[in-house]
């Protein structure tokens, strides 16, 4: 689920790989891993992931469906 989320985010926001991978500081390959579940995500990706997507690593996790950004709160 975790690797969906990814997709889904990134698509939402009309982004590529390459896009997601030049605002995360990785490699395409790199992120195409994630997204495939072929590479573990990284504590610090996972939360830049989060605070880009303006959600949380819960949702990100698939953790809950709920996407609140605790920054806003």
């Amino acid at each position: 689920m975790i690797y969906q989320r990814i997709r889904d985010l990134r698509e939402d926001a009309d982004l590529t790989q390459r896009d997601m991978a030049r605002i995360l500081n990785c490699s395409q390959q790199a992120y195409s891993n994630y997204e495939l579940g072929q590479r573990d995500i990284p504590t610090d990706i996972l939360i830049a992931l989060a605070e880009f997507h303006k959600t949380n690593v819960d949702y990100i996790m698939g953790l809950t469906k709920t996407k609140t950004y605790y920054k806003e709160l």
